[in-house]
């Protein structure tokens, strides 16, 4: 995906408000008869209201499928939400709920345009597209260098249309190869925390002490919203948990992002602990249990994963047991060995260092072992 910023006139910015409504309002009674109907497939619901969208809210033909797919493709997603479990039980309110009422579009919800609806004039960076009230030209965007390169080489299918307070954009998708993965030179080993949210083999540490003050004041901003108990309480209680949410993704991309350049930079793959159950594993205390159940160590890991493997960096998980208790030295392994949270020394040959930088360098010497197996041919018959 790449997302792009519109900078439409006062004109532009009406027209395409009032294309986005009316697409949405469209895909709401589309849903309504859908639910109402049981059509729940694209042709089928398409051939029952192709013509009545068109004739009651203005829009063409194109804009017309792609109301009626958005409303399918609702439908599907909802369908496999139910079958997986995520809105609980069948016997829970929230599944009641979503089975019990036709899904609605909010008035600004994104709008996908095709082709047919959307040009774009890279060279001149305008965009041409359809509304309701005639097609709008040159209507200009504003990206980087590299997002334009890579919008006139990989740019596929739909672009969405997406309005956020005053501000609008398009996001287009793109078909991005991936690159090939390069045999690494040797590994960085990263070690995953609390205190410290990521510490690498080379010892460079990126601590998580910001992180936990900030997230702290959210909870007693919460504690304090959540005693009052009354509607605009609850609005605010959403937004502050969107805000932490998007607060500490941002930290995790800046993290991921500087460790994937430098591995990429020096010919290198990126090792992480596998901390799958950990919460299962790890027994803490009453006062530890909130910080440990939110903080974003899956996320951190799969930021590092996917940013790896678009620049073609070699990326694996590692067994997590006793990568802060091991001397890589010696190997000997004794939880003695970590005496406190931030100091590591060896009982056995008296290797001194900082606790995550030696847990890195297990992970990354664990890794060198992994990438031999890994890309060992396998037997002949």
């Amino acid at each position: 995906m790449v997302q792009v910023k519109l900078l439409p006139t006062p004109e532009q910015a009406l027209a395409l408000e009032a294309t986005l409504r009316a697409c949405n309002r469209a895909a709401t009674y589309a849903s309504q008869v859908a639910f109402a109907r049981g059509l729940k497939d694209r042709n089928g619901l398409q051939k029952a209201l192709y013509a009545d969208l068109k004739a009651t809210f203005g829009l063409s033909a194109q804009p017309v499928v792609r109301a009626v797919k958005k409303v399918v493709d609702a439908y599907a997603t909802l369908k496999a939400s139910l079958q997986a479990g995520s809105l609980g039980s069948p016997a829970s309110k929230r599944y009641r709920r979503a089975v019990g009422t036709p899904i609605a579009f909010r008035p600004d919800a994104a709008q996908p345009f095709d082709d047919r609806c959307l040009s774009w004039q890279y060279d001149a960076r305008t965009v041409s597209i359809w509304t309701v009230d005639r097609r709008m030209k040159g209507i200009r965007f504003a990206c980087s260098p590299d997002q334009l390169k890579t919008l006139v080489a990989h740019r596929r299918g739909e672009s969405d249309l997406v309005q956020r307070g005053t501000k609008w954009f398009l996001i287009a998708t793109c078909d991005i190869p991936e690159p090939e993965v390069f045999e690494p030179a040797d590994w960085i080993g990263v070690d995953r925390g609390i205190v410290n949210l990521a510490t690498t083999s080379d010892g460079i540490n990126y601590q998580g002490r910001r992180l936990g003050r900030y997230r702290r004041w959210q909870a007693r901003k919460r504690a304090e919203l959540q005693q009052k108990q009354t509607r605009s309480a609850t609005r605010r209680l959403a937004r502050r948990a969107q805000k932490e949410k998007h607060h500490a993704t941002h930290v995790n991309h800046r993290i991921s992002r500087e460790i994937v350049f430098v591995a990429q930079r020096t010919g290198r793959g990126i090792a992480v602990e596998a901390l799958g159950g950990i919460r299962e594993r790890v027994r803490l205390r009453r006062d530890q249990r909130g910080t440990l159940s939110s903080w974003p160590f899956h996320q951190l890991g799969q930021h590092l994963a996917y940013k790896a493997k678009r620049a073609g960096v070699p990326f694996l998980e590692v067994d997590a047991r006793h990568t802060s208790q091991r001397c890589p030295r010696c190997g000997h392994t004794e939880r003695a060995n970590r005496p406190t949270r931030d100091h590591f020394r060896c009982r056995r040959c008296g290797l001194v260092g900082p606790a995550d930088v030696v847990a890195g360098v297990n992970v990354r010497d664990r890794a060198r072992s992994a990438w031999v197996l890994v890309t060992a041919p396998a037997p002949s018959p």
